[in-house]
């Protein structure tokens, strides 16, 4: 075991854990969206996880970087912060405010971080990107609502950990980017009613069973 000291206080890790693993572990929240505990490559998409680590001349995502003896980190200061807020405010420009009959409502990961960062969840300095598209419902089991979507990944990573490939992936590129479900939609040859496991991942209740 290692020694390393996350705003001013002392823990201990293994050497080559996670970092974000280790804070969180430590009852040290960072906000995080698209980290899964046991990622060998994060993929550090959501922008959220910023620390400020000594000897690094800029905030990094701490769910890329590996602890070691000696390291010394601030999650608190007001670099991070305004990295955070503003990932968080682009973020929601582009997810569908409505709580009350979200299935996530309460236990929103979104909502988590609004608070913890002082963040409104409609917020007004940035554009909406909202598209007011409605549900998918093509799958043969689940229902996908792309305007609460904030495509962190977890669904395609959980899904190809689960089955050696995924029946879910990323769609489209820039803006447009989105999730598909390969088209699939004979329910009697899809695995997706007896695994879940997208459902349950997923952040936010873009991905629901019928």
């Amino acid at each position: 075991m290692i020694k390393l000291t996350v705003d001013g206080q002392e823990i201990r890790a293994r050497e080559g854990d996670n970092l974000l693993q280790t804070c969180l572990e430590n009852d040290i929240y960072i906000p995080n969206l698209c980290y899964l505990e046991g990622m060998k490559e994060p993929p550090a998409s959501c922008r959220l996880c910023f620390v400020e680590v000594e000897g690094e001349k800029s905030p990094v995502t701490s769910c890329t970087i590996q602890v070691s003896t000696g390291m010394v980190v601030q999650t608190d200061t007001p670099s991070v912060r305004r990295l955070q807020r503003s990932a968080l405010q682009l973020l929601l420009s582009a997810h569908q405010v409505d709580c009350g009959p979200c299935p996530a409502n309460k236990k929103c990961e979104l909502q988590r971080m609004a608070r913890f960062l002082k963040v409104g969840l409609k917020p007004k300095a940035v554009e909406s990107l909202i598209k007011n598209s409605g549900p998918d419902e093509d799958h043969p089991c689940l229902l996908f609502y792309p305007d609460r979507c904030v495509l962190c990944g977890k669904c395609v990573y959980v899904c190809r950990t689960r089955h050696g490939r995924p029946h879910v992936t990323f769609a489209k590129r820039g803006l447009d980017t989105t999730i598909s479900f390969y088209g699939e939609t004979d329910v009697t040859q899809n695995p997706c009613e007896m695994c879940l496991s997208c459902v349950e991942v997923c952040p936010v209740a873009a991905i629901t069973l019928k």
